[in-house]
């Protein structure tokens, strides 16, 4: 069935990520911090966040409403992705980034609310102020809830158990003037405002999701603090963010975004020019216990690559600020599908994307039928089950057991092939069901590997070399 997709402007990772502007200005004369930067990725679904008094966020009341929750959440993501790719598929230049160390960041799972699913902690202003932001690969603006010159909103906003961001009172802020060229010309697909009342004022955005959630605020730089890998904490000047300070919509129980969508200024393509030109997350299975963390890395994981590791084209600036790659075909069993090659043409009206904010992976009709059909003849010893929960596919999982299902793989173009482990497409929707981790969605248009099918392996984005990275993973790196 076709579905509507909703982008979200953090949205994630991813992450993955993918959310505040990391603008690093780095040169030959910029000393490079050593070793990397590691943020620990939360889970919407995270106990974690449901402890945080000061949010609403935890585990729901039972698998299957955890599986409508990310699937409701899917839907408005995907729908945006559809919006924003349908006039979007144009060049942008890719200039190279300048080579230097590494950073690392704990990533969990967010709330939902139809924005994303991995939160990251980070701080920001002088002096810091710690904010939980969603992480999106999807969404190139970072920004959080924030106050610009407010003198008398400190207790209103207390007595909500908010964390704002009060702007003036960072030694650090400076917002960007409206008559900048920076405003005008560079900010203006993060729907900056043309208004400018005078040349010095700050220079505002409208930012409007697809499904209605609007944030308007102001473009600053800040000062941002990180710890790196030995315990060094250091401090990266000039970052953009974005001061919200109206919020409409769907993020009452988050703090921000954090954007690691390709972009020029992006968390994820600033941070790349300080940290080693590319950053890595790895997401551990979605039913793990919380002991075990997801991260992301600014930075190189090892000292070398893992010994697994295989590498594909990573596909930037045709679908920013998504990251594309090419695939060339699925495998069921070692058996290739008959699947028209023009769905996976990123530059025509096809290709796939690889995004930490969506949780199922969606594939376009034409190959979604294919997937189904080669997956007919196990089905058959289980009974189908028709729920509303938003994969296309369930059955009873009495009697089942991993060795009776085929092993599926994604092909890339350029010879790399992954290989998931079966609980990244056959998932437990509750007790005694299952459901295949794909859904339909429409053509023409884009196909989307989502988190769950990204789960126990490591997956490092080089944006220096265009190069996208990956290896099946405990997850567990010092």
């Amino acid at each position: 069935m076709e579905r509507s997709l909703s982008l979200v402007f953090l949205s994630l990772l991813l992450f993955l990520n993918d959310c505040f502007f990391f603008q690093v200005q780095a040169s030959e004369n910029t000393p490079r911090p050593h070793g990397k930067v590691r943020f620990k990725l939360i889970h919407r679904h995270s106990p974690e966040l449901g402890e945080d008094p000061e949010m609403t966020l935890g585990l729901p009341s039972s698998q299957r409403e955890r599986i409508k929750q990310l699937v409701h959440s899917d839907n408005a993501r995907l729908h945006t992705i559809s919006l924003r790719l349908a006039p979007r598929r144009k060049n942008f230049e890719v200039k190279a980034l300048q080579r230097s160390n590494l950073v690392e960041l704990p990533m969990r799972s967010a709330a939902d609310i139809g924005t994303g699913q991995y939160f990251v902690s980070f701080r920001v202003g002088s002096p810091p102020k710690k904010f939980i932001m969603i992480a999106d690969t999807g969404s190139s603006l970072t920004w959080m809830k924030c106050k610009y010159k407010c003198d008398n909103c400190s207790r209103d906003r207390a007595m909500l158990h908010e964390r704002i961001f009060y702007a003036n009172k960072s030694r650090t802020f400076k917002p960007i003037p409206c008559s900048s060229d920076i405003c005008k010309v560079d900010l203006s697909e993060s729907f900056s405002l043309a208004r400018c009342p005078r040349p010095r004022f700050p220079c505002a955005y409208d930012y409007r999701y697809a499904d209605g959630t609007r944030v308007v605020g102001i473009f600053g730089n800040d000062t941002v603090k990180v710890r790196l890998s030995g315990g060094q904490k250091i401090k990266v000047t000039d970052v953009m963010v974005g001061c919200s300070e109206t919020i409409r919509g769907n993020f009452h129980d988050i703090d921000g975004v954090m954007g690691l969508g390709f972009d020029t200024h992006s968390f994820a393509v600033k941070a790349a020019k300080k940290f080693g030109d590319k950053f890595s997350y790895c997401l551990v299975d979605h039913l793990s216990p919380s002991n075990l963390v997801n991260f992301l890395v600014f930075g190189g994981v090892t000292d070398s690559p893992l010994p697994n590791m295989q590498y594909t084209e990573l596909i930037l600036g045709i679908v920013n600020p998504y990251y594309a790659v090419n695939v060339s075909g699925i495998s069921v069993n070692s058996k290739m599908l008959d699947i028209p090659s023009n769905v996976w043409d990123v530059k025509g009206d096809g290709g796939v994307i690889i995004d930490s904010g969506s949780s199922l992976t969606y594939l376009v009709k034409p190959v979604f039928d294919r997937v189904i059909a080669a997956f007919q003849t196990p089905l058959r010893k289980f009974r189908k089950l028709a729920l509303n929960l938003g994969p296309d596919y369930c059955f009873s999982g009495a009697g089942f057991e991993e060795s009776m299902m085929p092993k599926l793989a994604i092909h890339f173009a350029d010879g790399a092939k992954l290989v998931p482990p079966v609980k990244s497409y056959v998932i437990d929707a509750e007790e005694g069901v299952k459901c295949l981790g794909f859904a339909s969605t429409g053509w023409p248009g884009s196909s989307v590997i989502g988190n769950i099918m990204q789960q126990n392996h490591l997956w490092e984005f080089d944006l220096l070399n265009s190069k996208l990275g990956f290896a099946p993973s405990s997850c567990t790196f010092d």
